[in-house]
């Protein structure tokens, strides 16, 4: 097994990242976010930079396992990610934080679905958001993001993960299908703390 810091696939030359925005919730519709994915991922291994491609893997650590938490890792969590209700999650959504408890699993006061995960400071923006469906063009939206100043991805400091099994289906560009025929998805063994990655097989313990 290939180590993180080995491992690259490179993508073929027709597939040309698109950013695009999606639309995704909690069961119960009381979690609402609007979120940009740039697919397909320009670059596929674990130590990629943020800002180099999207990332989407599954860990399996005993708290990724237990949640079913299907990671996303976005470019620019604090520009690609809005929070369209409730405006405060830390007052309009529960939270679970374990081990160093630096970790936000938020999840839904109602249904219980966690639609993302956090780590630093927020802020309540109200901007036009170019794309967002809105009742009139131009219209300014009031939601929450995480804090743009100062925000550089950098687990202990600033972290953001979507859980991909709270997107709507049926979004144009959006297959998981895809996503798995193409070894899109990264397997972590964050279970036994080790570097190994796979795209092909999930790791001990890790569900496709």
């Amino acid at each position: 097994m290939a180590s993180s810091s080995e491992t690259t696939v490179e993508k073929p030359a027709t597939s040309v990242p698109t950013r695009r925005l999606y639309y995704g919730s909690c069961h119960c519709q009381a979690t609402r976010y609007a979120v940009f994915l740039t697919l397909p991922p320009a670059v596929l291994k674990a130590n990629a930079e943020p800002s180099e491609t999207i990332r989407i893997y599954k860990c399996n650590c005993s708290t990724c396992l237990k949640m079913s938490f299907f990671h996303v890792r976005l470019m620019n969590a604090s520009e690609d990610f809005f929070l369209l209700s409730p405006l405060d999650p830390k007052t309009g959504l529960s939270d679970y934080m374990c081990f160093d408890k630096d970790v936000h699993w938020y999840f839904c006061k109602t249904c219980g679905v966690r639609c993302f995960a956090h780590e630093g400071d927020g802020e309540v923006r109200e901007e036009v958001v170019p794309g967002l469906k809105q009742e009139a063009e131009g219209t300014a939206t009031r939601y929450w993001a995480p804090k743009r100043e100062g925000w550089v991805e950098d687990r202990g400091k600033c972290y953001f993960s979507l859980n991909a099994s709270s997107l709507e289906p049926d979004q144009e560009g959006l297959s998981w299908k895809e996503w798995t025929e193409k070894k899109w998805i990264l397997y972590l063994d964050g279970r036994n703390w080790t570097d190994n990655e796979s795209y092909g097989e999930p790791l001990d313990g890790a569900m496709y």
